[in-house]
Protein backbone atom coordinates (compact mmCIF):
# COMPACT_ATOMS: atom_id res chain seq x y z
CA UNK A 1 0.00 0.00 0.00
CA UNK A 2 1.28 3.31 -1.13
CA UNK A 3 1.91 5.63 2.13
CA UNK A 4 2.25 9.11 0.00
CA UNK A 5 -1.11 10.57 1.07
CA UNK A 6 -0.71 9.71 4.42
CA UNK A 7 2.55 11.54 4.40
CA UNK A 8 1.19 14.62 2.46
CA UNK A 9 -1.35 14.85 4.89
CA UNK A 10 0.98 14.93 7.97
CA UNK A 11 3.49 17.39 6.16
CA UNK A 12 1.04 19.87 5.37
CA UNK A 13 -0.71 19.82 8.65
CA UNK A 14 3.20 20.27 10.11
CA UNK A 15 3.56 23.39 7.57
CA UNK A 16 0.27 24.65 7.98
CA UNK A 17 0.19 24.37 12.38
CA UNK A 18 3.99 25.25 12.18
CA UNK A 19 4.90 28.66 13.58
CA UNK A 20 8.19 29.15 12.24
CA UNK A 21 8.96 28.02 8.27
CA UNK A 22 9.61 23.88 8.66
CA UNK A 23 12.13 22.20 6.37
CA UNK A 24 12.34 18.69 4.82
CA UNK A 25 14.43 17.69 7.72
CA UNK A 26 12.41 18.56 10.67
CA UNK A 27 9.35 17.12 8.78
CA UNK A 28 11.03 13.63 8.32
CA UNK A 29 11.63 13.37 11.92
CA UNK A 30 8.16 13.40 12.30
CA UNK A 31 6.93 11.42 9.42
CA UNK A 32 9.59 8.90 10.37
CA UNK A 33 11.21 8.68 7.41
CA UNK A 34 14.40 9.65 5.38
CA UNK A 35 14.40 14.29 4.45
CA UNK A 36 14.66 13.08 0.64
CA UNK A 37 11.42 10.86 0.79
CA UNK A 38 10.06 13.93 2.23
CA UNK A 39 11.36 15.86 -0.50
CA UNK A 40 9.61 14.17 -3.28
CA UNK A 41 6.21 14.48 -1.33
CA UNK A 42 6.78 18.30 -1.25
CA UNK A 43 7.72 18.68 -5.07
CA UNK A 44 4.88 16.66 -6.13
CA UNK A 45 2.76 19.01 -3.88
CA UNK A 46 4.65 22.41 -5.01
CA UNK A 47 3.69 21.13 -8.81
CA UNK A 48 0.09 21.27 -8.14
CA UNK A 49 0.68 24.59 -6.35
CA UNK A 50 -0.26 23.62 -2.71
CA UNK A 51 2.84 24.83 -1.06
CA UNK A 52 5.67 26.99 -2.18
CA UNK A 53 9.33 26.61 -1.23
CA UNK A 54 12.57 27.44 -2.64
CA UNK A 55 16.29 25.88 -2.72
CA UNK A 56 18.37 27.82 -0.47
CA UNK A 57 15.39 28.94 1.67
CA UNK A 58 14.48 26.83 4.41
CA UNK A 59 10.90 25.80 4.66
CA UNK A 60 7.96 25.77 2.99
CA UNK A 61 4.49 27.36 2.96
CA UNK A 62 1.19 26.43 2.21
CA UNK A 63 -0.54 27.88 -1.04
CA UNK A 64 -3.87 27.12 -0.45
CA UNK A 65 -6.10 27.99 3.01
CA UNK A 66 -6.78 24.13 5.17
CA UNK A 67 -10.42 25.08 5.11
CA UNK A 68 -10.10 25.34 0.97
CA UNK A 69 -7.46 22.62 0.57
CA UNK A 70 -9.51 19.18 0.10
CA UNK A 71 -8.26 15.81 0.49
CA UNK A 72 -8.92 14.55 -2.88
CA UNK A 73 -6.80 17.76 -3.91
CA UNK A 74 -4.41 16.24 -1.82
CA UNK A 75 -4.75 12.74 -3.03
CA UNK A 76 -4.92 13.37 -6.56
CA UNK A 77 -1.40 15.77 -6.22
CA UNK A 78 0.43 12.91 -4.52
CA UNK A 79 -0.64 9.85 -6.51
CA UNK A 80 -0.81 12.22 -10.16
CA UNK A 81 -3.89 10.90 -11.38
CA UNK A 82 -7.05 13.00 -11.71
CA UNK A 83 -9.39 10.20 -10.52
CA UNK A 84 -9.20 8.24 -7.74
CA UNK A 85 -8.22 4.73 -8.67
CA UNK A 86 -7.86 2.22 -5.47
CA UNK A 87 -9.24 -1.51 -7.35
CA UNK A 88 -7.93 -3.00 -9.99
CA UNK A 89 -9.34 -6.15 -11.91
CA UNK A 90 -7.35 -9.61 -12.83
CA UNK A 91 -6.49 -9.55 -16.04
CA UNK A 92 -6.46 -12.93 -17.43
CA UNK A 93 -10.29 -15.07 -16.47
CA UNK A 94 -11.20 -17.63 -18.59
CA UNK A 95 -14.03 -16.63 -21.41
CA UNK A 96 -14.61 -20.77 -21.20
CA UNK A 97 -16.20 -20.28 -17.72
CA UNK A 98 -19.27 -18.08 -16.64
CA UNK A 99 -18.21 -16.42 -14.11
CA UNK A 100 -14.76 -15.55 -15.62
CA UNK A 101 -16.59 -14.25 -19.02
CA UNK A 102 -18.73 -11.68 -16.95
CA UNK A 103 -16.13 -10.52 -14.00
CA UNK A 104 -14.41 -8.13 -15.92
CA UNK A 105 -18.04 -5.72 -16.12
CA UNK A 106 -19.55 -6.51 -13.09
CA UNK A 107 -16.72 -5.50 -11.25
CA UNK A 108 -16.31 -2.55 -13.45
CA UNK A 109 -18.81 -1.04 -12.46
CA UNK A 110 -18.57 -1.96 -9.18
CA UNK A 111 -15.41 -0.44 -8.54
CA UNK A 112 -16.18 3.01 -10.12
CA UNK A 113 -19.25 3.05 -7.85
CA UNK A 114 -16.92 2.44 -4.71
CA UNK A 115 -14.11 4.79 -6.37
CA UNK A 116 -16.42 7.31 -6.83
CA UNK A 117 -18.11 7.16 -3.50
CA UNK A 118 -14.31 7.63 -2.00
CA UNK A 119 -13.01 11.10 -4.16
CA UNK A 120 -16.52 12.25 -3.10
CA UNK A 121 -15.97 12.03 0.89
CA UNK A 122 -12.29 12.96 0.11
CA UNK A 123 -13.70 16.18 -1.56
CA UNK A 124 -16.34 16.55 1.30
CA UNK A 125 -12.76 16.62 3.66
CA UNK A 126 -10.39 19.69 4.28
CA UNK A 127 -7.08 19.81 5.80
CA UNK A 128 -8.47 21.73 8.35
CA UNK A 129 -10.76 18.83 9.12
CA UNK A 130 -7.63 16.82 9.82
CA UNK A 131 -6.12 19.84 11.88
CA UNK A 132 -9.13 20.19 14.19
CA UNK A 133 -8.98 16.06 14.84
CA UNK A 134 -5.83 16.31 16.00
CA UNK A 135 -6.22 19.16 18.11
CA UNK A 136 -9.52 17.72 19.66
CA UNK A 137 -7.42 14.18 20.49
CA UNK A 138 -4.80 16.82 21.97
CA UNK A 139 -7.29 17.48 24.71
Amino acid sequence: MDTKFSVAVHVLILIAESPAPINSDQMSESVGTNASYIRKILALLNKAGIVEGHRGISGYKLMIAPEQLTLLQIYQAVLQQPQVHLLDIHQNPSDQCIVGRHIKPALTDMFADLEGAFARCLSGKTLADCIADIRKRME
